[in-house]
């Protein structure tokens, strides 16, 4: 390996040095390093060493081709850092052409201090300028570059050098990162006495959030023992508010850090709107989740109509409440449509009142009949004695005279099924026992034409 390519190689390893992970893997670099610059200084000839500028030649002629390989532009590196472009010159591709130039800059840094300035030479016979340190040619400024960037020789050779300058100026990555991360240990720690009453009064925030959220979250667990939910219900309920407490604190806290509560609440706003959009019918059903267990409208075991669908709730959530239909179907309604719909609860008392109709012949005495179907009616096991049944001539129909009889009875969906069930029985009883018919409908067929037997013969 020539004395160049070391510089080349040592100068991508110190630049690849910050990239490592762990301190394992920088001791390792930095002993390579150490090596290779043991076999890198003993093959140097001279700090004074001068190097030739790089041959000018002569403008190609319009039957000479262009290179067509490589870059149009490649970068000039100063310790890894890309500090300006070069294009290509003559038959060399700009590729090309970086490398030279970069082993040179490379073999500067090692060899020697750069406290001096890049200079510009100047040579006006020529057309060129080369930029020099400590009496060392770095590279040549060539009319072909000027035109590259627009510029004239002198000017643009001022510019780069300045950049050089510049860069060579910068510490190496690592002590630069090194440098930065220790101002801005230095800068924090000023800054943390400067604000330590308000550090402090945001840790006693804190605190007192956490405090009084842990409370409240126990306190809601506890409360919740009364409400008719499952418990991982209550335990999001619990949660929620354990949440909530934590952002008003946090505000405060950062409140007193000095944040602009504008500001924040802006941002809040922006971002409750956007969550509320995304996730409109999630929350619509939870909040109504909500709704329902404080205002009790039903409880577990209750049960109810919503909509097409009757039956015994059997679990409440925060996000749906389920019935189960009295044919033993399970049917999940989302708490939104139970919060929107209209709900009829059926064993909100523990009794109601029930009626049946039927109806008595025309000749039948209906004071008589009145007295036998109440005697009847108060026979009935489950009937309530109060309030009293009502039995009422509801209406006068072709062939019957309609009685309704209305009773109070058990709300719960089966034994209101079997009282009415046997209330019926004993009205229908009764009545056949006091000779009381109940006839049918009477329907009349009139023909418009009848043969008699004589004429059909």
């Amino acid at each position: 390996m020539s004395f160049s390519d070391k510089i080349i190689f040592l100068n991508m390893m110190v630049s690849f040095i910050p990239k490592a992970n762990s301190k394992y893997y920088s001791r390792q670099f930095l002993a390579v390093i150490f090596l290779l610059s043991v076999l890198i200084v003993p093959t140097q000839k001279g700090l004074t060493q001068e190097v030739s500028p790089i041959p000018v030649t002569s403008p190609p002629s319009a039957t000479q081709e262009t290179p067509t390989t490589g870059l149009f532009f490649a970068d000039i590196l100063v310790r890894g850092r890309p500090v300006f472009q070069i294009g290509s010159l003559g038959e060399l591709s700009a590729t090309q052409r970086a490398q030279i130039i970069n082993r040179r800059i490379a073999s500067v840094l090692v060899r020697s201090q750069t406290d001096s300035k890049v200079s510009v030479v100047t040579d006006s016979q020529r057309g060129i300028a080369t930029l020099q340190l400590n009496n060392r040619v770095l590279m040549t400024v060539t009319q072909q570059d000027a035109q590259d960037f627009n510029l004239d020789v002198e000017a643009l050779g001022q510019w780069w050098a300045n950049q050089l300058n510049q860069a060579f100026d910068q510490p190496p990555l690592a002590i630069d990162v090194g440098q930065r991360l220790l101002s801005t240990l230095i800068k924090f720690q000023r800054e943390t006495i400067d604000n330590l009453p308000s550090v402090l009064g945001m840790l006693l925030i804190v605190i007192a959030t956490g405090i009084i959220a842990a409370s409240m979250r126990h306190l809601t667990l506890r409360g919740a023992k009364h409400w008719e939910v499952d418990r991982n219900s209550k335990i999001l309920v619990s949660r929620l508010v354990y949440g909530f407490i934590w952002v008003i604190g946090s505000i405060v806290a950062l409140g007193v850090l000095g944040l602009d509560f504008a500001t924040l609440l802006g941002t809040l706003g922006l971002t409750s709107v956007a969550i509320g959009f995304s996730l409109k019918d999630i929350l619509s059903n939870y909040f109504s989740g909500v709704v329902l267990l404080v205002s009790r409208s039903f409880h577990l075991g209750d049960q109810i109509v919503i909509k097409e669908f009757e039956g015994t709730v059997t679990q409440i959530q925060l996000r749906a409440t389920t019935l189960r239909t009295y044919d033993g179907r399970v049917v999940y309604i989302p708490n939104q449509e139970v919060f929107s719909a209209i709900i009829i609860n059926n064993t909100t008392t523990t009794i109601r009142r029930n009626s049946i109709t039927f109806g008595i012949n025309y000749n039948a005495d209906i004071t008589k009949a009145k007295q036998i179907i109440n005697d009847a009616v108060l026979g009935v096991t489950g009937i309530e004695k109060e309030p009293k049944p009502d039995i009422l001539v509801r209406e006068l129909a072709a062939s019957t005279v309609n009685i309704e009889v209305r009773c109070w009875v058990n709300s719960r969906r089966l034994p209101f099924l079997e009282t009415t069930s046997l209330m019926a029985q004993a009205i229908k009883e009764a009545l056949e026992e006091a000779g009381i018919d109940m006839p049918t409908d009477i329907y009349t067929l009139k023909f418009s034409d009848v043969l008699t037997v004589s004429e059909q013969k």
